[in-house]
């Protein structure tokens, strides 16, 4: 009876760091939303009252800037809600036979003038690869994600390579860069929600989407970089 009684509290107690985790986990989630979203709708108000009270005119250059800012809130609230249905596993997958290499290939070609504005050289370098049923909706704004982040934090004149390669019981894909590489710290994190650099006029969540989507998938999704050597981000899907 005494080591059922034991069983029974350490099954309590275990339960009960749970639940008071998933609490922490919930009102930390609400602080950072009310933190992303805050920003933007201060701007958004601050400017509209300066209009209202004749300081700036109702003029296209005032006007313009704050539908910059709704976009971003608008963008936020797609992402929050993506990042919900996907923790939540309510998220419907359309999985169909797809080539990862054509995917690859349309995105090279939709992100070169944006490599090309910064000196960045963007190439791929592709396996023949064995047929697998994936989302390809899904998969190439894994991708998307990957490869605009590259770019934007990769130097003028750096270069972003994305490599695919066929591995036993699946596919491989790289998404290398000449940036300036992530510290320890920063790789522990960085698939954390709302975790993003100073500069990265992002919403925080766009990585943390990428892992969702892609271990939807069942596969993986890792990160390798050294300071001053850049970064490659390294995803896995399965057959």
């Amino acid at each position: 009876m005494n080591a059922e009684v034991s069983g029974l509290v350490t099954s309590f107690n275990a339960m009960a760091a749970r639940l008071e985790s998933n609490d922490s986990e919930r009102r930390r989630l609400l602080a950072d939303i009310a933190h992303e979203f805050r920003t933007p709708l201060s701007v958004v108000q601050g400017n509209i009252e300066a209009m209202l009270d004749g300081v700036y005119p109702r003029d296209d250059a005032h006007l313009r800037p704050l539908v910059d800012e709704i976009g971003l809130i608008a963008r936020l609230l797609d992402d929050l809600q993506l990042m919900a249905t996907v923790e939540g596993g309510t998220l419907r997958l359309h999985p169909e036979p797809a080539d990862l290499n054509a995917i690859v290939d349309d995105l090279v070609v939709a992100f070169t003038p944006t490599a090309a504005a910064k000196r960045i050289t963007l190439t791929a370098q592709q396996s023949t690869l064995p047929g697998i049923a994936l989302d390809p909706v899904r998969i190439r704004q894994v991708i998307e994600n990957l490869l605009a982040n590259a770019i934007r934090f990769t130097p003028d004149g750096g270069s972003v390579t994305i490599v695919t390669t066929a591995e036993t019981g699946g596919i491989r894909v790289d998404v290398r860069d000449t940036g300036r590489g992530l510290t320890p710290e920063e790789q522990a994190t960085i698939f954390d929600r709302f975790v993003k650099a100073v500069d990265s006029g992002g919403s925080g969540l766009g990585l943390p989407i990428a892992k969702s989507l892609v271990e939807a998938h069942h596969g993986t999704i890792s990160v390798a970089s050294t300071p001053g050597q850049g970064t490659t981000i390294t995803l896995r899907l399965p057959k």
